[in-house]
């Protein structure tokens, strides 16, 4: 059985041992970079891999032309995923500890965006693992690699040139992933700019979690989106967030859902206010 979305901790402990199954580890934290690695050492998924959103979910960003998280060139990408033990028979589980498993959607995104369609976010992430009672490991793991094969599919990506383009075109859907008080350009303290790119409507991330920190069933996230999108085809809605990491959660919660992949401004908030004539809007 192939996992393209979500995976129980029950489901995904059967397949432990299968060396075509690919556990990553994604833990991280903004405010300190190196937490997350930190974490993996201690305690991880016997056999996970550990992915840094900075250093290998990311590519450099550069003040005042990228946002935070850009993202990686194809090649380096393939070749991150190629030391990870991925290629077309591979099934990966990505997993982190951040409520809503943002981090690991972020994942989960960039390798459907690459063409591989066999990943999935493991429902609760590493906190349900250790909670459920099954085994940890600790120290650096590392996978014999394979090859990664990357089949790109640019129509999951919006830029800010799209975005501009769509902000006056009738049947475009703009949806800010961040918190309510971030959109409406309050308690800003990432971005040095606050607000939301005008006409985008607020869609938290973590409206799609329930309270135990699990991702809510396909027909209560349908109901979320269809509330939302309404009869939008998927590829007219694009989500963003603040650099493209819980914009992912919403695409994944959408795919969940059944309801189609819709696109993601993978550059996001911190992108669209490096270029100061693109308008800002509050409120």
């Amino acid at each position: 059985m192939r996992y393209t979305t979500l995976i129980r901790c029950s489901e995904a402990f059967s397949y432990l041992n299968n060396r075509d199954w690919v556990f990553i580890d994604c833990r991280f934290t903004l405010n300190d970079a190196r937490h997350g690695a930190l974490d993996y050492q201690k305690s991880h998924i016997p056999g996970a891999v550990y992915a840094h959103l900075n250093d290998d979910l990311s590519g450099r960003a550069i003040p005042g032309r990228t946002g935070r998280h850009p993202l990686p060139d194809a090649q380096t990408l393939a070749q991150k995923f190629s030391l990870w033990g991925i290629d077309a028979h591979t099934q990966v589980v990505a997993y982190d500890s951040l409520s809503g498993s943002m981090a690991a959607a972020r994942l989960w995104w960039m390798l459907q965006w690459a063409g591989h369609e066999a990943v999935a976010v493991l429902d609760g992430g590493f906190k349900h693992w250790v909670d459920t009672g099954y085994p940890c490991a600790s120290g650096t793991e590392k996978r014999e690699k394979r090859i990664f094969v990357p089949k790109f599919n640019t129509r999951m990506v919006s830029t800010a040139d799209d975005v501009l383009a769509a902000l006056n075109k009738p049947g475009y859907l703009l949806l800010d992933s961040r918190a309510p008080d971030r959109y409406r350009g309050e308690n800003e303290t990432i971005d040095p700019v606050s607000g939301h790119i005008p006409g985008a409507i607020s869609a938290p991330f973590m409206g799609n979690v329930t309270a135990e920190g699990l991702l809510k069933s396909p027909g209560e996230l349908r109901g979320r989106f269809q509330k939302i999108t309404g009869n939008t085809p998927a590829d007219h809605v694009v989500f963003y967030c603040g650099s493209g990491v819980t914009a992912a959660h919403n695409v994944l919660a959408f795919s969940h859902a059944g309801m189609g992949t819709p696109r993601m401004y993978a550059g996001s908030w911190s992108d669209w206010i490096t270029q100061p004539a693109r308008p800002v809007t509050k409120g």
